[in-house]
């Protein structure tokens, strides 16, 4: 493990106020964190894409309907920067988890480490692994979907853009839209930049209303690349079956 490496993204996720973070996602079921990654890490990640042995799977989206462009998910042990991300990324939003749960009347309460929640995912069989880097091309598209890869599942996730909009692709806009009860579906387009990460609600999020808390269903997704190549790194929190 490059220890420079993770103490610099130590001091860079330190540098976040994650009570800002928390109101966000309550008001907006996302929130930005810009400059999470450096461009050389960007770069890195990027180039691990080719490396077979880094991965347990390669899906092509549109093999399944899932779009055009193709992913593929990490096989444990994953590379040190990925797990600290996602070791140190779990426990400030494991609270908004919680108290997401609370709202919307879920029985449900997420341990305060990555390590023990994911014991939980591995005694319920979900033992594989769920980042993944994705890769778009010219034309390419992820349709509006959740990830949901068993029974339990945390409620946020995170993706990282990992190209420079307008440098190395054009098009390509990160999608969320939010479907209210008997009302039509509210969509947001999230502006990223190289580095950026994204933190949303997986499935569902709680909303103020009138009478109190009502749930929302959310779904997220990537507008059709015109020019270039853009990756993306997924970090899920739970692991699949």
């Amino acid at each position: 493990m490059n220890m420079a490496i993770i103490t610099g993204l130590q001091d860079r996720l330190a540098c976040h106020d994650w009570s800002s973070v928390g109101a966000a996602l309550d008001e907006h079921g996302y929130a930005i964190l810009p400059h999470v990654l450096t461009a050389a890490e960007c770069r890195d990640l990027a180039a691990l894409y080719v490396r077979e042995d880094a991965f347990r799977a390669h899906i092509h989206m549109n093999r399944h309907g899932f779009g055009r462009g193709e992913y593929r998910y990490f096989s444990y042990p994953l590379p040190d920067l990925i797990a600290e991300l996602r070791a140190r990324l779990y426990a400030p939003l494991a609270v908004v988890a919680n108290r997401w749960n609370e709202r919307m009347g879920i029985d449900t309460r997420y341990p305060a480490t990555l390590e023990a929640f994911l014991r939980k995912c591995h005694t319920q069989g979900q033992t594989r692994p769920t980042p993944l880097l994705l890769q778009y091309g010219e034309g390419d598209f992820n349709c509006l979907h959740q990830d949901l890869y068993g029974e339990l599942a945390f409620p946020l996730q995170m993706a990282f853009l990992l190209s420079e909009p307008e440098q190395d692709f054009t098009g390509g806009e990160f999608v969320l839209t939010e479907q209210r009860p008997r009302m039509q579906s509210r969509v947001e387009v999230v502006p990223l930049r190289q580095g950026d990460a994204v933190v949303l609600a997986v499935h569902q999020r709680p909303v103020r209303g009138s009478r109190g808390d009502y749930r929302v269903n959310m779904r997220h997704g990537v507008s059709t690349v015109r020019s270039g190549q853009r990756h993306t790194l997924g970090i899920i929190f739970h692991d699949a079956r």
